[in-house]
């Protein structure tokens, strides 16, 4: 085998990697069906988490601890919701664009979203570490419902706002995959 012909293959070889990489990246995402199937799986833990804090969260203003001891605890929780909001976002980062229009406004959003959602639980852990909880105790808890309070608000405007997002393929894909049942 000649120099000529490795050339000529390397070249070839080349050419073909070049050729299916730009034909990967022209579409063949997952399918609506996976893409949903997928989004749901990695939202499900995250869910049960996030309702574990609320419960949690309402457990702690309701128990009888020092502000310090509550202090501790809210910020743990804050903690580790921001942690599973992170790892809920990665894997629908993952889950990659589907294959159908609007495809890549509708995964955005949905990163976007929980992007949002992990930043605010990270200020209201901030917030809450920064109270004084060596001071008098309503004023802490005073400072506890603030943060909450924004907290709450944050949350809510992080919401993915579907009115334009207009998938029938999604839409479908979503009522259908158990994942999302």
């Amino acid at each position: 085998m000649g120099a000529r012909h490795v050339v000529s293959t390397a070249r070839t070889t080349v050419v073909l990697i070049v050729v299916l990489a730009t034909l990967a990246a022209c579409g063949g995402g997952p399918s609506p069906v996976m893409w949903a199937a997928e989004v749901c799986t990695a939202l499900r833990p995250w869910r049960a988490e996030i309702s574990n804090l609320t419960s949690s969260t309402q457990q702690q203003m309701t128990a009888q601890t020092t502000p310090a001891q509550a202090q501790e605890n809210l910020v743990r929780l804050l903690a580790g919701a921001e942690s599973a909001t992170e790892t809920a976002r990665t894997r629908v980062v993952a889950a990659g664009i589907p294959d159908t229009d609007q495809g890549e406004l509708v995964a955005g959003g949905f990163v976007d979203s929980l992007g949002a959602v992990r930043d605010a639980y990270g200020r209201a852990e901030e917030g809450i570490a920064e109270l004084d909880a060596s001071g008098p105790a309503d004023t802490f808890y005073d400072g506890v419902e603030s943060v909450l309070a924004v907290l709450t608000d944050e949350y809510q405007s992080s919401a993915l706002d579907t009115t334009s997002l207009d998938s029938a393929e999604l839409d479908r894909a979503f009522d259908e995959v158990p994942e999302c049942r």
